[in-house]
Protein backbone atom coordinates (compact mmCIF):
# COMPACT_ATOMS: atom_id res chain seq x y z
CA UNK A 1 0.00 0.00 0.00
CA UNK A 2 1.51 3.39 -0.99
CA UNK A 3 2.20 5.86 1.80
CA UNK A 4 -0.44 8.56 2.10
CA UNK A 5 -2.23 10.44 4.85
CA UNK A 6 -5.05 7.92 4.50
CA UNK A 7 -2.69 5.02 5.21
CA UNK A 8 0.50 5.88 7.12
CA UNK A 9 1.20 2.32 8.24
CA UNK A 10 4.18 1.97 5.88
CA UNK A 11 5.85 5.17 7.04
CA UNK A 12 8.80 4.35 9.33
CA UNK A 13 9.05 5.67 12.88
CA UNK A 14 11.01 8.93 13.24
CA UNK A 15 14.43 7.42 14.02
CA UNK A 16 14.65 5.02 11.05
CA UNK A 17 12.89 7.60 8.89
CA UNK A 18 15.56 10.17 9.67
CA UNK A 19 18.33 7.73 8.77
CA UNK A 20 16.50 6.99 5.52
CA UNK A 21 16.31 10.68 4.64
CA UNK A 22 20.03 11.02 5.34
CA UNK A 23 20.77 8.09 3.02
CA UNK A 24 18.64 9.63 0.29
CA UNK A 25 20.29 13.01 0.79
CA UNK A 26 23.74 11.42 0.47
CA UNK A 27 22.77 9.71 -2.79
CA UNK A 28 21.53 13.05 -4.06
CA UNK A 29 24.81 14.72 -3.07
CA UNK A 30 26.80 12.14 -5.01
CA UNK A 31 24.59 12.19 -8.11
CA UNK A 32 23.83 15.93 -8.09
CA UNK A 33 26.80 17.82 -6.57
CA UNK A 34 25.16 21.25 -6.93
CA UNK A 35 22.84 21.61 -3.94
CA UNK A 36 20.28 23.79 -5.74
CA UNK A 37 19.59 21.04 -8.27
CA UNK A 38 18.91 18.30 -5.73
CA UNK A 39 15.42 16.88 -5.34
CA UNK A 40 15.93 15.67 -1.75
CA UNK A 41 18.02 17.32 0.98
CA UNK A 42 18.83 16.98 4.67
CA UNK A 43 20.10 19.60 7.11
CA UNK A 44 21.36 18.24 10.42
CA UNK A 45 22.03 21.78 11.66
CA UNK A 46 18.56 23.20 11.01
CA UNK A 47 18.34 24.53 14.59
CA UNK A 48 21.25 23.39 16.71
CA UNK A 49 19.98 25.14 19.84
CA UNK A 50 16.80 23.05 19.82
CA UNK A 51 18.35 19.89 18.42
CA UNK A 52 16.22 20.08 15.26
CA UNK A 53 17.13 18.57 11.90
CA UNK A 54 15.21 18.87 8.66
CA UNK A 55 14.73 16.72 5.57
CA UNK A 56 13.03 18.24 2.56
CA UNK A 57 11.83 17.56 -0.96
CA UNK A 58 11.40 20.12 -3.73
CA UNK A 59 10.57 18.97 -7.23
CA UNK A 60 11.11 22.30 -8.98
CA UNK A 61 7.45 22.54 -9.99
CA UNK A 62 6.18 24.01 -6.74
CA UNK A 63 5.56 20.75 -4.86
CA UNK A 64 7.46 20.20 -1.62
CA UNK A 65 7.56 18.76 1.85
CA UNK A 66 9.48 19.68 4.98
CA UNK A 67 10.13 17.06 7.64
CA UNK A 68 11.51 18.19 11.00
CA UNK A 69 13.07 15.79 13.50
CA UNK A 70 13.41 17.00 17.06
CA UNK A 71 13.53 15.70 20.64
CA UNK A 72 9.73 16.12 20.58
CA UNK A 73 9.25 13.73 17.65
CA UNK A 74 8.74 14.41 13.96
CA UNK A 75 6.55 16.84 12.02
CA UNK A 76 5.91 16.90 8.26
CA UNK A 77 3.98 19.35 6.13
CA UNK A 78 3.56 18.99 2.39
CA UNK A 79 2.18 20.89 -0.57
CA UNK A 80 1.00 19.50 -3.89
CA UNK A 81 0.10 22.51 -6.03
CA UNK A 82 -2.24 20.48 -8.27
CA UNK A 83 -4.15 18.94 -5.36
CA UNK A 84 -7.86 19.80 -5.14
CA UNK A 85 -7.08 20.56 -1.49
CA UNK A 86 -4.59 23.29 -2.41
CA UNK A 87 -5.36 26.56 -0.62
CA UNK A 88 -5.20 28.24 -4.01
CA UNK A 89 -8.01 26.04 -5.32
CA UNK A 90 -10.34 27.48 -2.65
CA UNK A 91 -12.27 30.74 -2.71
CA UNK A 92 -11.16 32.56 -0.67
CA UNK A 93 -7.73 30.98 -0.41
CA UNK A 94 -7.37 28.88 2.76
CA UNK A 95 -5.73 25.69 4.01
CA UNK A 96 -8.24 22.83 3.87
CA UNK A 97 -10.18 22.45 7.15
CA UNK A 98 -8.63 20.00 9.60
CA UNK A 99 -5.19 19.86 7.97
CA UNK A 100 -3.51 22.26 10.40
CA UNK A 101 -6.27 22.94 12.92
CA UNK A 102 -5.31 20.10 15.26
CA UNK A 103 -1.51 20.27 15.17
CA UNK A 104 -0.39 19.64 18.77
CA UNK A 105 0.89 22.64 20.69
CA UNK A 106 4.39 21.15 20.87
CA UNK A 107 4.62 21.30 17.06
CA UNK A 108 2.71 24.56 16.56
CA UNK A 109 5.91 26.70 16.57
CA UNK A 110 6.83 25.11 13.22
CA UNK A 111 3.77 26.57 11.50
CA UNK A 112 4.92 30.21 11.32
CA UNK A 113 8.41 29.17 10.17
CA UNK A 114 8.92 31.22 6.96
CA UNK A 115 10.76 28.41 5.16
CA UNK A 116 7.78 26.10 5.52
CA UNK A 117 5.23 28.47 3.93
CA UNK A 118 2.32 27.19 6.01
CA UNK A 119 -0.11 28.94 3.67
CA UNK A 120 1.06 26.40 1.04
CA UNK A 121 -0.12 23.19 2.72
CA UNK A 122 -2.24 20.32 1.47
CA UNK A 123 -1.32 17.75 4.13
CA UNK A 124 0.34 17.59 7.54
CA UNK A 125 1.32 14.66 9.76
CA UNK A 126 3.24 14.26 12.99
CA UNK A 127 4.41 11.71 15.52
CA UNK A 128 5.28 12.83 19.03
CA UNK A 129 7.59 10.67 21.12
CA UNK A 130 4.53 9.42 23.02
CA UNK A 131 2.35 8.72 19.95
CA UNK A 132 1.93 5.05 19.04
CA UNK A 133 1.45 5.88 15.35
CA UNK A 134 1.69 8.78 12.91
CA UNK A 135 -1.14 11.28 13.32
CA UNK A 136 -3.08 13.77 11.20
CA UNK A 137 -6.00 16.08 11.76
CA UNK A 138 -9.66 15.06 11.25
CA UNK A 139 -9.80 15.88 7.55
CA UNK A 140 -12.90 15.33 5.42
CA UNK A 141 -11.31 14.47 2.07
CA UNK A 142 -12.85 15.41 -1.26
CA UNK A 143 -13.30 12.72 -3.90
CA UNK A 144 -10.24 11.37 -5.65
CA UNK A 145 -7.51 8.76 -5.34
CA UNK A 146 -5.00 11.19 -3.81
CA UNK A 147 -6.90 14.34 -2.85
CA UNK A 148 -4.16 15.98 -0.77
CA UNK A 149 -1.19 14.89 -2.91
CA UNK A 150 0.48 12.97 -0.08
CA UNK A 151 0.79 9.74 -2.07
CA UNK A 152 2.27 11.75 -4.92
CA UNK A 153 4.95 13.27 -2.68
CA UNK A 154 5.81 10.66 -0.01
CA UNK A 155 6.66 7.71 -2.27
CA UNK A 156 10.42 7.95 -1.67
CA UNK A 157 9.98 7.28 2.05
CA UNK A 158 9.09 3.61 1.54
CA UNK A 159 12.64 2.51 2.46
CA UNK A 160 13.11 0.51 -0.75
CA UNK A 161 16.48 1.07 -2.52
CA UNK A 162 14.85 0.17 -5.84
CA UNK A 163 12.58 3.19 -5.45
CA UNK A 164 15.59 5.51 -5.50
CA UNK A 165 17.20 3.60 -8.38
CA UNK A 166 14.07 4.05 -10.49
CA UNK A 167 13.83 7.72 -9.54
CA UNK A 168 17.46 8.38 -10.55
CA UNK A 169 16.88 6.69 -13.91
CA UNK A 170 13.83 8.82 -14.64
CA UNK A 171 14.87 12.15 -13.12
CA UNK A 172 18.65 12.30 -13.49
CA UNK A 173 18.85 9.86 -16.42
CA UNK A 174 21.44 7.93 -14.39
CA UNK A 175 21.54 4.14 -14.15
CA UNK A 176 22.92 3.50 -10.68
CA UNK A 177 24.46 0.39 -9.14
CA UNK A 178 21.65 -1.02 -7.01
CA UNK A 179 24.07 -2.84 -4.70
CA UNK A 180 25.74 0.46 -3.82
CA UNK A 181 22.37 2.10 -3.21
CA UNK A 182 21.54 -0.76 -0.84
CA UNK A 183 24.81 -0.18 1.03
CA UNK A 184 23.92 3.45 1.59
CA UNK A 185 20.40 2.55 2.69
CA UNK A 186 22.01 0.13 5.15
CA UNK A 187 24.34 2.87 6.41
CA UNK A 188 27.54 1.21 5.27
CA UNK A 189 30.32 3.73 6.05
CA UNK A 190 31.05 5.70 2.89
CA UNK A 191 34.32 5.18 1.07
CA UNK A 192 35.70 6.02 -2.36
CA UNK A 193 34.76 2.70 -3.99
CA UNK A 194 31.06 3.19 -3.20
CA UNK A 195 31.17 6.75 -4.52
CA UNK A 196 32.88 5.77 -7.79
CA UNK A 197 30.60 2.78 -8.34
CA UNK A 198 27.67 5.17 -8.15
CA UNK A 199 29.21 7.99 -10.20
CA UNK A 200 32.66 7.34 -11.75
CA UNK A 201 33.31 11.05 -12.36
CA UNK A 202 32.32 12.09 -8.82
CA UNK A 203 34.53 14.39 -6.76
CA UNK A 204 35.40 12.03 -3.90
CA UNK A 205 36.51 14.78 -1.56
CA UNK A 206 33.30 16.73 -2.09
CA UNK A 207 31.17 13.62 -1.60
CA UNK A 208 32.91 12.83 1.68
CA UNK A 209 32.47 16.42 2.84
CA UNK A 210 28.77 16.23 1.97
CA UNK A 211 28.49 12.97 3.92
CA UNK A 212 30.00 14.63 6.98
CA UNK A 213 27.63 17.57 6.63
CA UNK A 214 24.66 15.20 6.36
CA UNK A 215 25.85 13.20 9.34
CA UNK A 216 26.37 9.98 7.38
CA UNK A 217 29.25 7.75 8.55
CA UNK A 218 32.51 7.81 6.59
CA UNK A 219 34.99 4.92 6.52
CA UNK A 220 38.38 5.54 8.12
CA UNK A 221 40.88 4.98 6.62
CA UNK A 222 39.58 5.29 3.07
Amino acid sequence: MPISTRDLSALPDPHPLEKLTQSIALLEAIISPVWEYRYFSYNRLWDETKGERMASMRNGSGDEYFLVFSPLGAFLKGFDHESPMSPWAQEPSAVWPGVLDHVPAKFAPFLPEPAFSAENTTFCIWKAATDPTWQRGPVSFPDGDDPDGSENLLWMLDGNPETYAQFATEYYEETLNLDQIRKIYEWTPLHSAIILELKPEADIGQALADAAEIGYPVANPL
